[in-house]
């Protein structure tokens, strides 16, 4: 059975890597190992230069720099929109990482062990949303027959893979952590939309629907003798 088959049993969709001749994830490059943790770089820099800033101020007697800090980082955490703005982005750093850990672990890379690369990822309605790009040898498919595996490592309910009806090689992975909020699209969906992005699990589930068939009458099944009451057949006919 294919190891992108969700009903495969478990040797099956994890023996890829183990007994076919690939090898685990390769060491990424520096480039690649920037991009992946950019944000926490980008964040760790700014803190660390507004640090100095405000340290050298103070030396010099001048308290604007620590006043606007404190401004500026107090009045959006005094506010509840600001608290679930950093929540949700907090989430999103929490399930990039998550998902490369998902796809180390269940073989989701290249023979050569080149992981997919996750371009961007942003809150959605539902929790998050990631547009990953996959590499060759790899495809929607295989995380969409992971994503049980995707959903349990994210500490999320659900997980659901649509790749984009053009380019296969794109794929979004959304990381459903509650209800829907209605509203106005966010993230992902307010940039890209739903049309051009077609759900796997929607192709997986059948159709099922409901038809009613309408059922004889016994006077039509029955000869008029065979009738439990004689008579009534020929006065309905």
């Amino acid at each position: 059975m294919s190891r992108r088959d969700p009903r495969g049993d478990h040797h099956d969709r994890y023996g890829r890597h183990g007994r076919f001749g690939g090898r685990p994830p390769s060491r990424a490059g520096l480039l690649v190992r920037l991009w992946r943790w950019r944000t926490e770089v980008i964040l760790l820099a700014t803190a660390s230069l507004l640090t100095v800033t405000v340290v050298l101020s103070l030396k010099e007697g001048d308290w604007w720099p620590f006043l606007v800090l404190v401004c500026a980082v107090g009045v959006p955490a005094a506010s509840g929109f600001g608290r679930s703005w950093v929540i949700a982005h907090v989430w999103c750093l929490v399930s990039r990482h998550r998902i490369q850990r998902t796809c180390a672990e269940t073989g989701m890379h290249t023979r050569s062990g080149r992981l997919p690369l996750i371009l961007w990822i942003t809150p959605s309605a539902a929790g998050e949303k990631a547009l990953v790009l996959a590499r060759a040898g790899t495809c929607a498919e295989d995380f969409d027959a992971f994503s049980a595996e995707i959903a349990s490592a994210c500490y999320a309910r659900d997980a659901v893979v649509s790749r984009h009806r053009r380019w296969g090689n794109l794929l979004t992975v959304e990381i459903i952590r509650g209800d829907e909020v209605p509203g106005p699209p966010v993230g992902l969906d307010r940039l890209y939309g739903r049309a051009d992005w077609v759900s796997l699990r929607a192709e997986r589930e059948p159709d099922v629907r409901l038809t009613t068939v309408p059922l004889p009458e016994l006077s039509e099944l029955l000869e008029p003798d065979e009738l439990p009451f004689p008579g009534r057949g020929q006065q309905a006919a």
